[in-house]
């Protein structure tokens, strides 16, 4: 090539002479080559690359199925294949063939010249093409570490076994007493598990109420006021990873890089992680396909089980060069100053402060009845729920993105549990076992609420399965559990973790017995029931549902939805969705307990750009 890269893009006009300058001095103070930054930092297509290369006489080449020596190969690292976008495949006699996206790149051509003591043989292909070359034949250590670092370092908080043998035994035990009890004397046996489940649903909901009741004096939110902004200066903000694990997400890819490019934070600071699955083709073919620069870079999950959301940010985790660390959804719409406001928090919260949470809510709230009852849902737990949680100090659950955490602490958590399908809610209850604090920040990030039935299930079905898996793991030893966190975050975790998923489990028995009795007056119920039994199964269902509905309809309040407030009264309905979901994931606990069921975003007829009220 006679023309280097950075010559040749502001040549054909697709660079100025001060994005080249700006460029290349990022590239020399982070050890980074010039397309990478021009690549991921916003400054060129994808596609005007490829115009100037064509231009130039060059065409790519497939370069997935050539063959390669492992020999080579280790005489490099990912980072230096990342960095450069050049992976050194094989060395012939005299030449070591080289996969690059820059020919012209001197430091990584000096770099192979040195390692190998022979000329580079130089194979012209794209970036992303080369990335997932790279992560695939060289980013095996690192995946290994994803799945199995937690395992290895801290057995006992791993979802990897689902019931352990003392469970097992427990519940084949309570199982085997049942069935005994059930031949001696059914109808007794049959009372007692009536009266003991419509109890336990109604004390359950009852600690839901009085949490919310707690929370509702208190705002946990840590207010960051737009005065303490004004006051930053860019050249002191820390650098901010932002991880985007996506999986056919090809038709959020553009709206997701708009979202992004509405933060308020120096680019240069940005360090965005686009965490693509190997065999995730359709998503690494939209990028390549964008016609506007985009902030991110893309690195590759190379394929490893379990095939999960928190498997593929331990991965990103070690490509991390932030201080700090949030993870977005495709569909995030986070607030501008989100960033800004959480570095400013974090500067004022003492150091036992290692994750704050940014509220969550939906900006097509008003499109069906799934969407309404979801934003009551979600305005209840962070504007009551949480309050009420962080008052008594019982461990809380963390949402599924935006969560903000100081990178160290992440690291020495031992970051996501890849076997978890609701990692964030284990990794809270981890944080507060370690004598950690969870902040949360007056900032919201919009997301698109399920609106279809069953797309809605598949979602909440593994959030259920997760909330029994992060119970079954800490409850592995309950007496350890409480030296840890004490009686009042053991109780809590009980009854918030352990109870949420059995109360949607036992609501249709009790919402069946109702009918049975009530409605259609079948006989053989109350063959089978006492009366006084059937009233107070009847008496906690009904109480139970009106606390509920009481409980949603205050919810509305704090973010003056008034417009929902009727649509609390549907609260019982919504409920049998949860008992399906319940059903569904408890089903799935037993026979498939680490699949990541997806959900599919975009599904939204609203305008998220022009309906979000803030």
């Amino acid at each position: 090539m006679t023309i280097p890269v950075p010559e040749l893009l502001v040549k054909d006009g697709f660079l100025s002479r001060a994005d080249r300058e700006h460029i290349e001095a990022y590239a020399e103070k982070y050890d980074l080559s010039f397309l990478k930054v021009a690549l991921s930092y916003g400054y060129i297509s994808r596609k005007n690359y490829a115009r100037s290369m064509n231009n130039a006489g060059y065409e790519f080449r497939d370069v997935r199925e050539l063959p390669y020596d492992r020999a080579a190969l280790d005489q490099i690292g990912l980072d230096f294949a990342q960095a450069q976008l050049a992976v050194p495949l094989s060395v012939k006699k005299n030449k070591v063939v080289t996969v690059m996206a820059d020919p012209s790149n001197r430091l990584a051509i000096d770099f192979i010249r040195l390692t190998y003591n022979k000329e580079p043989e130089i194979i012209f292909a794209e970036d992303l093409e080369i990335t997932w070359l790279s992560h695939r034949l060289l980013g095996g250590d690192q995946v290994k570490s994803s799945v199995f670092e937690l395992l290895n370092n801290d057995p006992n908080s791993s979802a990897l076994t689902t019931f352990s043998t003392p469970q097992l035994v427990s519940i084949f035990l309570i199982l085997g007493l049942l069935a005994v009890g059930l031949v001696e004397n059914f109808r007794g046996v049959m009372i007692w598990i009536n009266i003991v489940l419509s109890v336990f649903f109604l004390v359950a909901i009852i600690f839901k109420l009085f949490l919310s009741l707690v929370g509702s004096k208190f705002e946990l939110y840590q207010a960051v006021h737009n005065h303490e902004l004004k006051h930053l200066h860019n050249d002191d903000l820390p650098i901010y990873t932002i991880l985007l694990p996506v999986y056919k997400e090809d038709k959020l890819i553009k709206k997701l890089i708009w979202n992004l490019q509405a933060l308020d934070y120096p680019r240069e600071k940005l360090d965005v992680k686009l965490l693509i699955e190997e065999d995730d083709e359709q998503t690494l073919h939209a990028v390549r396909e964008l016609d506007f620069p985009a902030v991110f870079e893309v690195i590759i999950v190379p394929y490893h089980m379990p095939k999960t959301k928190p498997k593929a940010c331990n991965y990103g985790l070690h490509f991390a060069r932030g201080k700090y660390l949030t993870i977005y959804d495709a569909e995030d719409i986070p607030d501008s100053d989100q960033l800004k406001k959480v570095v400013t928090l974090f500067n004022k919260l003492p150091e036992k402060y290692i994750c704050v949470q940014s509220a969550l809510n939906y900006f097509n709230r008003n499109e069906n009845f799934l969407t309404r009852m979801f934003t009551l849902e979600y305005s209840f737990w962070f504007d009551y729920m949480l309050p009420g949680l962080d008052t008594l100090d019982i461990p809380i659950p963390l949402g599924g993105t935006s969560n903000h955490f100081k990178i160290e602490a992440l690291l020495e958590l031992g970051a996501w549990d890849p076997f978890n399908v609701t990692e964030d809610a284990d990794l809270g209850v981890r944080a507060y076992a370690k004598g950690y604090k969870i902040a949360i920040v007056n900032s919201t990030t919009y997301e698109e609420a399920n609106n279809e039935p069953v797309n809605w299930i598949r979602q909440r079905s593994r959030w259920i399965k997760g909330y029994m898996q992060t119970y079954l793991v800490h409850m592995r030893n309950p007496i350890a559990l409480i030296r840890k966190i004490g009686w009042r975050g053991f109780l809590g975790f009980n009854f918030f973790v352990g109870a949420t998923p059995i109360t949607f489990l036992v609501y249709p028995v009790l919402l069946f017995i109702f009918l049975a009795y009530v409605v259609f007056s079948l006989s053989y119920v109350k063959l089978l029931f006492p009366d006084w039994v059937l009233f107070i199964s009847i008496f906690n269902l009904m109480v139970g549902n009106i606390l509920m509905i009481y409980v949603n309809m205050i919810a509305v309040f704090k973010r003056r939805f008034y417009e929902l407030i009727l649509f609390a009264i549907a609260n019982p309905i919504y409920w049998l969705l949860h008992s399906a979901a319940a059903y569904k994931g408890l089903y799935q606990l037993v026979m498939r307990p680490f699949y990541w069921e997806k959900t599919n975003h975009g599904l939204s007829k609203v305008n998220s750009a022009t309906n979000v009220i803030k």
